[in-house]
């Protein structure tokens, strides 16, 4: 694990607490795309797959610990980061440990987001993350997350 994956979970264990009782672990950090895992037994609801609820918090999650590590890297320090807004599918269960993924936004994206807060101290940024089974690369969640940073 690198040293910025072991700082995302320190902070993650620290300051949303449920993250531990989701048993919830960093993967990796690589390329800019974040991993998690989350198992299966910590979140495992009444038909042996993994509780939604569970579920829509590891993909929050992804995204919220997507913007922490690329803004760790341009340098900035000192943001708040909160979701506004989310939207899920969930069209295969989760009947194993999983894995949730957020790979970066276009590059347009990216710098038209860090001009938006460099110029008023505010600026949003839609971020997509997916979850899997582990053994699978196919897509048993999608989420779409409108993550705000301000001053």
């Amino acid at each position: 694990m690198s040293r910025d994956s072991r700082h995302l979970e320190s902070v993650l264990h620290r300051d949303i607490p449920l993250t531990r009782d989701m048993g919830l672990k960093v993967l990796d950090w690589h390329d800019q795309q974040l991993r998690l895992h989350l198992p299966l037994e910590a979140n495992v609801n009444h038909k042996s797959t993994m509780f939604g609820g569970s579920l829509y918090c590891g993909a929050v999650l992804a995204g919220w610990g997507w913007l922490h590590l690329r803004l760790h890297e341009e340098g900035i320090e000192g943001g708040h980061i909160v979701i506004q807004e989310g939207h899920i599918t969930y069209p295969l269960p989760v009947t194993m440990d999983a894995i949730a993924i957020c790979q970066a936004p276009s590059a347009v994206v990216w710098k038209k987001f860090l001009a938006m807060y460099q110029r008023y101290g505010r600026a949003r940024l839609a971020l997509h993350s997916r979850i899997v089974n582990a053994d699978s690369d196919e897509d048993a969640v999608r989420f779409t997350g409108q993550y705000v940073l301000h001053r």
